[in-house]
C-alpha cells in the first residue's frame, strides 16, 4: 500500500509518497503566495483545492496512491454555502484583523476559563472564534450566506470525499473546542453566534473518511502533531525541537497543566486522546540567516559552522539575544529586540556567528526549564539539525541526548502514517513509528556552558523588558 502525506504550509505545499515500509517513493513541492494588506491575510479558497489536485497528480505519475492524509496549519478559515461553495476568500491563520473581537471574548470569559476549557492561554485575533465574530459583525451579507464553517484540512477532506468532517487536533486552537471532553464548547458558540450545525462532525486522527478516485482518504492531524508523529515523538520522555526560521518544541503530556497567570504555553489535543504542550520562539535559524545575508552573504552555512567551531565556548564574552521579532516563551514580549553585548575590538565575525548559535541553544534550555519537563531525549528537525556543532551545543547546554532523523519531511511522514492507520496498513501509530529511522546521536560532551547560560539570562533580564 502506497501512502501519501501532504503538508500544507503557509506559502507552500509538500507531498511525499511512501510505501508500507516508510520508504520514500515520490515527492512534490509547490509554492504559492497569500494576499496581504496590513493585518489582513487571505487566499482564494479554491486555490488550496487546485494545489491538492496538483500534489496528487505529481506524486502519482509513476506510483499508485492507495491512501492519503493531509496536515495543515490550524486556524485558516473557509466559509461556504450549503453546497460547499466559498462565500469569501479564505482567512489565513496569520490574519490578525479580529483584535477587537479577541478583546471582547477575553472580557466576557477571561483567560483562565478559556484555558481550562480549550487549553489556549491567550485569546488572540488569529483564533477562529475571533475571526468568526469579526465576519458576523463586519460582513453581515457574507455571514448570512455561511452555512458551513471549515478549517483548511476540513475543506480539503470535503472536496475529496463530500464528507463534512474534521479532526480534533485541528480544532484545538479554535477556542470553541473543549479538549477535556472532546466536543464543541456550547457556551463559546453561543457567544459568537455559531450554530453547531454549521460545524463539521468531529473525528479522531487516522480515521477513514471516504474515497477520491479510488484513493482512501483519512483524517490527519495539525502540522505540529503530524511532524511529531513523523519524528517518532509519541510518548512522554521524548520531545521534538524544530529549529528552522523559528523554534518549536512539541512535548507529549498526559493531562492539561493547571492554569498559570504568567504562562503562555498552549496545550493541544493530541492524536491519541492525550495532550501536547507547544512552545515556540519566533526567531531561531532566522537569526543566523539574517546575519549571513547582512554581513557574510558569500559564505555558506557550512562555512559558518567552520568559523564558529574555531571560537571557544562562550564566544569570548559575546552574548546575543535572538529577539529579532520579539520574544514569546517563556517571556512574552513583542517589544523585545535582538542585541549583541560584551563586544571588544578583538571580536571577529566568527564570534558573532557562534554567539547566535549559542543563544538559540540557551533559548532551548530556557524553554525546557520553563516547561519543567522530565525529557531524556530530544528529536531535532529543521535546518539546525544539519549542523553537528549546533547539535553538540544543544546537547551540552541542555544535558540531553539529541537525535536527528533520516527522513527530514516529518510532517509528510506523520500524515502518511495516519493515512496507513486509517487505511488498514498499520495496526496503530505506535506500530508504524517503530519503523522510523534515526540518524545521528549527540550526547553531552562535558563542555561547560554554565557561564554562557548565566550571561544569556542576565542580559535577558536587563534588555528583554516589556515597555
Amino acid at each position: 500500500m502506497n501512502l501519501l502525506g501532504a503538508d500544507f504550509g503557509t506559502t507552500s505545499v509538500k507531498a511525499v509518497l511512501f510505501d508500507e515500509k516508510l520508504n520514500q517513493l515520490a515527492e512534490s513541492t509547490e509554492d504559492y503566495t497569500v494576499k496581504t494588506s496590513g493585518n489582513i491575510v487571505e487566499l482564494e479558497a479554491e486555490k488550496y483545492w487546485d494545489l491538492m489536485k496538483n500534489a496528487i497528480a505529481n506524486t502519482s505519475k509513476e506510483h499508485k496512491i492507495d491512501a492519503i492524509a493531509i496536515d495543515t496549519q490550524c486556524e485558516t478559515l473557509i466559509l461556504t454555502d450549503e453546497d460547499g461553495n466559498p462565500v469569501r476568500d479564505a482567512i489565513v491563520w496569520l490574519d490578525n484583523r479580529a483584535e477587537e473581537e479577541a478583546r471582547e471574548i477575553e472580557a466576557h470569559f477571561g483567560r483562565k476559563k478559556v484555558y481550562e476549557v480549550t487549553g489556549q492561554p491567550e485569546i488572540t485575533a488569529t483564533w477562529p472564534a475571533s475571526k468568526l465574530l469579526w465576519v458576523k459583525k463586519n460582513e453581515p451579507d457574507v455571514w448570512a450566506k455561511t452555512k458551513k464553517i471549515f478549517l483548511l484540512e476540513d475543506y480539503l477532506l470535503y472536496k475529496l470525499t463530500g464528507k463534512f468532517v474534521t479532526e480534533m487536533t485541528l480544532q484545538s486552537s479554535t477556542i470553541y473546542f473543549d479538549i477535556n471532553n472532546s466536543c464543541y464548547w456550547d457556551e463559546m458558540l453561543n457567544f459568537i453566534g455559531v450554530d453547531k450545525a454549521q460545524l463539521p462532525e468531529l473525528m479522531g486522527s487516522g480515521e477513514y473518511v471516504g474515497e477520491y478516485e479510488g484513493i482512501k482518504v483519512v483524517t490527519s492531524a495539525m502540522d505540529q502533531v503530524a511532524g511529531a508523529i513523523g519524528a517518532g515523538v509519541i510518548e512522554k520522555g521524548i520531545c521534538s525541537v524544530m529549529t528552522g526560521t523559528t523554534m518549536a518544541i512539541y512535548l507529549p503530556t498526559d493531562s492539561v497543566p493547571e492554569y498559570k497567570e504568567d504562562s503562555f504555553v498552549p496545550c493541544h489535543y493530541s492524536f491519541d486522546g492525550s495532550y501536547a504542550l507547544l512552545s515556540w520562539s519566533p526567531t531561531a535559524g532566522m537569526a543566523l540567516k539574517w546575519f549571513k545575508e547582512a554581513f557574510l552573504s558569500e559564505v555558506s552555512f557550512r562555512e559558518l559552522d567552520e568559523m564558529a567551531e574555531k571560537v571557544p565556548v562562550g564566544s569570548d564574552g559575546v552574548t546575543f539575544l535572538p529577539y529579532l521579532c520579539g520574544s514569546t516563551m517563556p517571556k512574552y514580549n513583542p517589544d523585545a529586540r535582538g542585541s549583541f553585548t560584551g563586544l571588544t575590538p578583538e571580536h571577529t565575525p566568527a564570534h558573532f556567528v557562534r554567539s547566535i548559535m549559542e543563544s538559540v541553544a540557551c533559548m532551548l534550555k530556557s524553554n525546557l526549564d520553563y516547561l519543567k519537563t522530565d525529557v531524556e531525549e530530544i528529536r531535532v528537525m529543521g535546518g539546525g539539525a544539519k549542523s553537528p556543532l549546533w547539535c553538540n551545543m544543544k546537547a551540552d547546554i541542555t544535558k540531553k541526548r539529541l537525535i536527528t532523523l533520516k527522513n527530514k519531511e516529518t510532517a509528510c511522514l506523520g500524515a502518511a502514517i495516519l493515512a496507513g492507520v486509517g487505511a488498514g496498513a498499520f495496526a496503530s501509530v505506535k506500530d508504524a513509528c517503530k519503523m522510523i529511522e534515526t540518524d545521528k546521536v549527540y550526547t553531552p560532551q562535558g563542555n561547560d556552558y554554565s557561564k554562557v547560560y548565566e550571561n544569556f539570562e542576565k542580559y535577558d533580564s536587563i534588555l528583554n523588558v516589556r515597555k
